[in-house]
């Protein structure tokens, strides 16, 4: 009998046991592993607020001040704390439809009943005012301060870039990035967002029944401190920045002017721009879906994008080149036989600086053939071997290449090798079928970037530094800069010719029978060279340039579209207006200036109809 009751004793115990068990599993579970429970418990008494930082303000290279940060609120919502309330009154005090807030309500809902989202992004610190007033009226709608993006100069577009809500695909590509944030979506702001945005902070208040705040939780013990985010020192002229879009403000094409010395960009111009501030706050969306919509394209960045023939400006790099392999000199005349290709008139160029001088299409036609009908090592010509050696000494110069530029979305251009003739004429093909690479037209394509880095290459005499926007980032007190823009890149064209590019380029700007007369200036030793691409439509004008030509203290490629007249009516006069508000200070020849301030010389953009 007693051994019957201690073993129902032991199994009364056990089941005890295995309950109590169970009981505190649970707890544990709900208490340490589940935290949901606690988290709706807690979001009743406590709020949890994100501190965002403010971010990085940017300055041009004279400490002027081009962005800057000003504060806005976005109204957030936790859905399960929504208590009834009159909805007719709330949407007139948020300026919303009743559609609207239904709207935003699904979706918060659909995001999480007891998470907080965004409910209405970047109110106005003057329209808050009126909202914060009657807040408490509503509960579970509470205010977020953040920092709005504001650009002072209204310049620069496709240079400083704009900010925008993160994605779904960014959210998961980068940890940091939570629902709601907004990060760098173009320009600077893109390629700088991590030293831009600062890290965020994070802050806790007790909230009672009426949705008040009563103060930090347990005197701000848990909470974070945002840490602003760096700022960026550009290399950016701004003065130049916006002459230079003066310039352009009724033109299509392009400007970029480089200090050669340095590789600092001094100003960049992609026309048409438009004014950052168009993408700044709640009129972004319409905003930027107009400007997408518009025919002439302002969000395409056609200094960096733009993928073009470069017409004759082509024709320094190949005497360089020509002259490096040893399959021209110094003095080697051609004929200007227009029965190789056309050409306008002019007396014969006898040597390579004549050449230059008078874009003699004949002669760089005969100096391209010599470059790729060379023999091989069993003494052979042989074509591919030719544009093999031809396309390694284009590539060190910087085309063909993709320079790291600090902007995203930067295009190489193409310098065609064997592999890509191979493919685009599998019946063969040799110097007779690809004679158009040696005007700068045919399969060559070049970024107006890389026109402005050759330029800086001849202003040189040989090596550049890639282009650069940003000469620092960081504080007042302590600054970094990327160690690649420190570093020399050597074009391995040996220094005794490029003397002679120089003198061709000078001839072209300064004698009788030079194609770019247009860009002269009196006190300026100007060294230049015109092209005019061919097109589908009027021609393309183009120009590149350094100044003075000893010590130069810059280089510019300018590029306008469908301007016919060529590179030496349109594009020199430009580079010549911004050498001399650069170098003087000001532009004194007011009616030139007039001339091409005023006059739009680019042929309309046909638009084609839906049938």
């Amino acid at each position: 009998m007693k051994s019957e009751f201690a073993s129902r004793k032991k199994v009364v115990i056990s089941i005890f046991l295995i309950v109590g068990i169970i009981y505190l599993l649970r707890i544990f579970y709900l208490q340490v592993i589940d935290t949901s429970y606690a988290e709706k418990a807690n979001r009743n008494a406590l709020r949890f607020r994100t501190q965002y930082p403010a971010r990085g303000l940017m300055f041009d290279r004279k400490g002027e001040l081009l962005v800057y940060n000003e504060v806005v609120y976005d109204l957030m919502v936790i859905p399960a704390q929504i208590k009834d309330f009159d909805t007719n009154k709330f949407c007139q005090l948020l300026k919303i439809t009743k559609e609207d807030f239904d709207t935003k309500i699904d979706k918060a809902k659909k995001y999480s009943r007891y998470a907080p989202s965004t409910f209405e992004r970047q109110i106005s610190k003057e329209d808050f005012a009126l909202i914060a007033e009657k807040l408490y009226l509503y509960k579970g709608f509470y205010s977020q301060v953040r920092a709005l993006r504001y650009y002072s100069k209204s310049l620069a577009s496709h240079v400083l870039g704009y900010v925008g809500e993160v994605s779904e695909q960014q959210i998961a590509n980068d940890p940091y990035c939570k629902i709601g944030d907004y990060i760098g979506m173009s320009g600077l702001e893109k390629s700088y967002e991590k030293q831009l945005r600062g890290v965020k902070g994070s802050k806790i208040t007790v909230v009672d029944v009426h949705n008040r705040e009563k103060g930090s939780y347990q005197n701000g013990a848990f909470d974070t401190t945002a840490v602003t985010g760096m700022n960026l020192y550009t290399t950016l002229d701004i003065d130049l920045q916006q002459y230079a879009e003066q310039l352009m403000a009724n033109k299509r094409g392009s400007i970029v002017a480089i200090e050669p010395s340095t590789g600092e960009v001094l100003c960049f111009v992609s026309a048409p721009y438009y004014d950052p501030n168009l993408l700044v706050g709640r009129v972004r969306g319409n905003n930027y879906q107009k400007l997408a919509d518009d025919v002439s394209k302002p969000l395409f960045n056609r200094a960096l994008m733009a993928q073009y023939p470069p017409g004759s400006i082509f024709k320094v790099a190949q005497a360089l080149i020509a002259l490096d392999m040893g399959v021209i000199h110094p003095s080697s005349g051609f004929a200007c036989d227009k029965s190789l290709v056309g050409c306008h008139n002019h007396p014969s160029a006898t040597n390579v600086r004549d050449a230059i001088k008078m874009s003699c299409n004949p002669y760089f036609y005969k100096v391209f053939q010599r470059i790729i009908q060379q023999r091989n090592e069993k003494g052979k010509i042989d074509s591919k071997f030719g544009l093999g050696k031809w396309q390694e000494a284009m590539l060190r110069m910087g085309f063909g290449t993709r320079l790291d530029m600090d902007l995203p979305n930067l295009k190489q251009g193409r310098i065609p090798d064997t592999t890509f003739y191979n493919r685009w004429y599998p019946a063969g093909w040799n110097f007779y079928t690809i004679f158009s690479n040696s005007i700068g037209q045919g399969e060559v394509e070049v970024v107006p970037l890389q026109m402005a880095n050759f330029a800086a290459i001849v202003a040189n005499r040989g090596w550049y530094i890639t282009p650069h926007l940003v000469r620092s980032y960081g504080t007042e007190q302590q600054r970094w800069r990327r160690t690649a823009y420190n570093v020399k890149h050597q074009s391995q064209i040996a220094a005794s010719y490029w003397d002679i590019a120089v003198s061709g380029m000078w001839a072209v700007v300064h004698e009788a029978g030079g194609t770019g007369r247009l860009a002269r200036l009196d006190n300026i030793a100007v060294c230049g060279k015109t092209g005019t691409a061919q097109n589908k439509g009027a021609d393309h004008s183009v120009f590149i340039c350094f100044a003075p030509k000893d010590n130069p203290k810059i280089a510019i490629s300018v590029y306008v579209e469908n301007a016919a007249g060529g590179g030496g009516a349109w594009a020199a006069p430009l580079a010549g207006l911004l050498i001399e508000k650069y170098l003087n200070g000001e532009v004194k020849r007011k009616d030139f200036e007039k001339k091409y301030l005023e006059t739009n010389p680019c042929q309309p953009i046909r638009v084609k109809k839906n049938k």
